[in-house]
C-alpha cells in the first residue's frame, strides 16, 4: 500500500516542465491557494487543478513551466505557501495578543 501523501502521476510523454503532481487528503483549499501562488512565477505557463471525484479525498495538481522542472516550481509555490501562511499566523497573533492586552487595561 502506498501512504506518500505526495505524487506523480504517470504520462505517456516525458518531460520534465509538466507534471500532474497527486496530493492524497488533501482538496480545494491547498489547491486553490497554491494555484493562485504557482502562476504568479514567471516561468509557469499554465498551473490548474481538480478533485477527480466527491468522494475520492485527492488533488490532482498540473503544472506546465518555459524552462524550469515543474517539481522546482511546485517546490517553490509550497515554500511561498509556507512563508505566507507564516506570516498570517504570527500577525493573527499578535492582534490577539495586542487586544488581550487592550481588555486588560480597561
Amino acid at each position: 500500500m502506498d501512504n506518500r501523501r505526495l505524487s506523480v502521476a504517470r504520462e505517456d510523454v516525458q518531460d520534465d516542465r509538466m507534471k500532474t503532481f497527486i496530493f492524497k487528503g488533501e482538496g480545494h483549499t491547498l489547491g486553490n491557494a497554491l494555484r493562485t501562488i504557482i502562476l504568479k512565477n514567471s516561468n509557469v505557463i499554465f498551473c490548474g487543478y481538480t478533485i477527480p471525484h466527491p468522494s475520492e479525498n485527492k488533488l490532482h495538481l498540473r503544472i506546465e513551466t518555459k524552462n524550469i522542472p515543474a517539481v522546482d516550481a511546485l517546490r517553490e509555490g509550497l515554500e511561498q505557501l509556507q512563508n505566507l501562511s507564516d506570516h498570517i499566523l504570527k500577525t493573527f497573533e499578535g492582534a490577539v495578543n495586542e487586544y488581550k492586552q487592550n481588555q486588560m487595561e480597561v
